[in-house]
C-alpha cells in the first residue's frame, strides 16, 4: 500500500486554495482537518473539464511575474487546457526527466536524438531538459522530414531515441527499407505519448537494435518525465516525492485496492505554478504492489491500457486499444499496425478491424477467419476482419489514431 503524504497533501491544498479555482472548490475547507486518507477521498475529483473552464490562466496560483513559461494541451477537443509553470516547475520536470534517462541507463555520454513536438505542447522539450540537467548531447529534431532524421542519426551517431511509439516504427521500417542499419548506432529508446502493444515494442526493439523505454506523463502534470519502467522492464516507477496516486473505479470514483485495474488519479505535491488535486487522467492501470527488484523505491503502476475515453461500447462488449494489441500480440502472422472502423449500417453496429501482415495474398483468407473467431472470443465482437499487407496502413510523427467510431 502507498504511504499517504498527510503533511505534502496538506501543504499543497493549502497551496492550491491561493489560487480562485481551488479557492472556490475547497470553499470551507481548511487543510488541516485532512487527516487520514480517508478524509483525503471526500474531497471532490478535478476533471478535464474543469480545467477547460478556467481557460486560459484561471489555474494560475502565483503572481504573474513567477510565471517562466506555459505549456498546452491539443485543444483537438475543445478549449486548450493552459498549464503555468514556475521556475521551480520546470527544475523540477527536468529533475525528474533526468531520473527516467538515468533508469534507463542513458548517461552523459550518449547523444539523444529528440523527435517529439516542440511548442506548446510538453513533449519535446521535456526530453531535452533531462538531457541537459544530465549532460547529454541533445539533438532536437522535432518531429517529420525523416530524411533529415535518419541523416542527422547517422552523422551524429544518435545513441538514444526519444519518439512516440508511432513514429519510432516509421523511422524502423524506413531505417530498413533504405538499408542503413548498419550505420545506426542507436542503443536506446525512450518512448513515450501514446499506449503501444506487446507486438509494436518488439517490432520496434528488433528493427532498430534498442532495449525499450516507456515513459509516462500528461500535459497538465508537468508532461512526460513523471515514470518510467526500469530494466526489469515489467511497470513504471512513479516520482512519488513529486506526486500521490490514487486507482478509482472510472464509473463510480471508489477506490480501488493495489492490484486491480481502474482510473489513474494524480494529486501534485510540489508544483507551484497549477497545482492539481485529486485530478483525473482517464488512463487505465493499476498500481503494482510491493517493491521492485531494481531497488527503486518508487511505486510502481502497470502498463496503460487504454483512456476512458478511448473506451468504445458496441453490442454489451468494451473495446479499449489495450485489449485489441493484446489480441494480435497472440497471433503470430498478425503485425502490430491495425485500425478499427465501426459504421451503423441497416439498423445494427457494423466493426470492420484492418490489421497488417507479412503473408502473401493468397493467404489473407485463412488468418482473417482466425482473427475474426479469436475477437469474438476474446472481446465479444465479431469484426469483419481485412489482412493488408505490411506498410499499408498510415503511420504517424506524432500519435496514431487506431478507432474510427462513424455512429455518431
Amino acid at each position: 500500500m502507498l504511504m499517504f503524504p498527510l503533511a505534502e497533501i496538506q501543504r499543497s491544498i493549502r497551496h492550491a486554495m491561493n489560487g480562485p479555482f481551488y479557492a472556490g472548490r475547497f470553499a470551507g475547507v481548511d487543510a488541516s482537518d485532512i487527516r487520514s486518507m480517508e478524509d483525503f477521498k471526500k474531497l471532490p475529483f478535478t476533471e478535464k473539464e474543469d480545467l477547460h473552464s478556467a481557460y486560459p490562466l484561471g489555474l494560475s496560483v502565483v503572481p504573474n511575474e513567477k510565471i517562466v513559461r506555459i505549456h498546452s494541451s491539443s485543444g483537438t477537443t475543445g478549449t486548450p487546457v493552459i498549464i503555468p509553470y514556475t521556475k521551480k516547475d520546470v527544475d523540477d520536470w527536468a529533475i525528474m526527466f533526468k531520473r527516467c534517462y538515468e533508469t534507463a541507463g542513458v548517461t552523459s555520454a550518449d547523444r539523444i536524438q529528440i523527435t517529439p513536438g516542440y511548442g506548446l505542447w510538453t513533449a519535446g522539450i521535456g526530453f531535452q531538459l533531462g538531457a541537459e540537467l544530465l549532460g547529454a548531447m541533445a539533438i532536437p529534431m522535432g518531429p517529420g522530414n525523416t530524411d533529415k532524421q535518419i541523416k542527422m542519426m547517422i552523422d551524429l551517431q544518435s545513441t538514444v531515441l526519444g519518439s512516440t511509439s508511432s513514429y519510432a516504427l516509421l523511422l524502423a521500417e524506413e531505417i530498413e527499407k533504405r538499408g542503413v542499419r548498419d550505420k545506426i548506432r542507436l542503443k536506446k529508446g525512450v518512448i513515450g505519448s501514446e499506449r503501444w502493444g506487446e507486438k509494436m515494442r518488439r517490432r520496434i526493439a528488433n528493427e532498430l537494435g534498442v532495449e525499450l523505454f516507456d515513459i509516462y506523463g500528461l500535459t497538465e502534470i508537468y508532461g512526460p518525465g513523471i515514470g518510467i519502467n526500469c530494466e526489469l522492464q515489467s511497470a513504471m516507477h512513479i516520482w512519488t516525492d513529486y506526486m500521490f496516486c490514487e486507482i478509482v473505479d472510472p464509473a463510480t470514483g471508489e477506490s480501488k485496492p493495489d492490484g486491480e485495474s481502474g482510473e489513474l488519479v494524480i494529486t501534485t505535491l510540489q508544483k507551484e505554478g497549477a497545482p492539481l488535486i485529486r485530478y483525473r487522467t482517464h488512463d487505465l492501470t493499476r498500481i503494482v504492489p510491493g517493491r521492485c527488484e531494481c531497488g527503486l523505491d518508487f511505486m510502481r503502476i502497470d502498463t496503460i491500457i487504454g483512456r476512458t475515453d478511448d473506451m468504445v461500447k458496441m453490442r454489451g462488449s468494451i473495446l479499449y486499444p489495450g485489449s485489441i494489441d493484446e489480441l494480435l500480440s497472440t497471433i503470430p502472422d498478425a503485425s502490430s499496425e491495425y485500425q478499427i472502423i465501426i459504421d451503423h449500417l441497416n439498423g445494427r453496429d457494423i466493426l470492420t478491424l484492418l490489421f497488417e501482415t507479412a503473408l502473401d495474398a493468397s493467404q489473407y483468407s485463412g488468418l482473417e477467419k482466425t482473427v475474426e473467431r479469436e475477437f469474438k472470443a476474446k472481446i465479444g465482437v465479431t469484426p469483419k476482419a481485412k489482412a493488408v499487407s505490411i506498410g499499408e496502413l498510415p503511420r504517424s510523427e506524432k500519435k496514431s489514431t487506431r478507432i474510427f467510431d462513424n455512429r455518431y
